[in-house]
């Protein structure tokens, strides 16, 4: 049974300013989510779908940004596919609220925009 779906958008030059400064790097985003890519266009882009994430998921969940964002964050398997992963905190939380479950994840980006959709299934 679906618990929850959620979706962003986040605008992509909105993390210019983000890339060039590791204090808000630090603030929002996990240590597994940090991107050893040179190319500004590209970094801006990594950023904003993983942030766009980490709000698609606090929809899908109901709560609101009501937990730390770092403890949610973007890993990818061998063959590229994007997934969740959460801190201890969160994970409790999101037993707590819909038990047993699967979380999937799809990421997109396109010139200006980076799109997340999560959906959250209670098993």
């Amino acid at each position: 049974m679906i618990y929850g779906i959620g979706c962003d958008i986040t605008k992509v030059s909105r993390f210019e300013k983000w890339v060039n400064n590791p204090e808000m790097l630090e603030r929002f985003f996990n240590r597994e989510e940090f991107s050893d890519k040179k190319n500004p266009k590209l970094l801006c882009e990594h950023y904003a779908a993983r942030f766009a994430a980490k709000e698609a998921f606090s929809k899908a969940l109901g709560t609101g940004l009501a937990f730390d964002l770092r403890g949610v964050y973007v890993v990818k398997n061998e063959d590229g596919k994007p997934s969740l992963n959460f801190s201890r905190e969160v994970s409790e939380l999101l037993y707590k609220r819909c038990g047993k479950n699967s979380v999937f994840l799809s990421l997109s980006h396109e010139k200006e925009y980076a799109l997340a959709s999560v959906v959250i299934e209670k098993l």
